[in-house]
């Protein structure tokens, strides 16, 4: 993938909804805001944003979401990310994101 903008951050990992079967990190708002500013006319419904993420040297497909109750996007972290590197919730990743 040829990405235009790279962000890099650190975020804890949450989760979402009762059942927590659903874990994200917020990228931070002032790279949220300039992720929207480029990159909104490419949004798909619900704000979905195809991206690419790199964690631990380990690079997967995926998409982040607009929130707009938090005002800043989503990025999912997937089972197999989790598992491969003991991730839970709580705990910290560092991320890139590729738009």
């Amino acid at each position: 993938m040829t990405a235009k903008l790279i962000y890099t951050f650190t975020a804890d990992i949450w989760l979402y909804g009762e059942n927590g079967r659903w874990h994200f990190v917020s990228v931070p708002a002032d790279q949220a805001k300039e992720i929207r500013q480029f990159n909104k006319d490419l949004e798909e419904g619900w704000g979905r944003l195809k991206a690419t993420a790199i964690a631990n040297d380990h690079e997967w497909k995926t998409a982040i979401w607009f929130d707009k109750k938090k005002n800043t996007y989503l990025l999912p972290i997937k089972a197999d990310i989790r598992k491969r590197f003991s991730l839970k919730e709580g705990d910290q990743i560092k991320v890139s994101i590729l738009i």
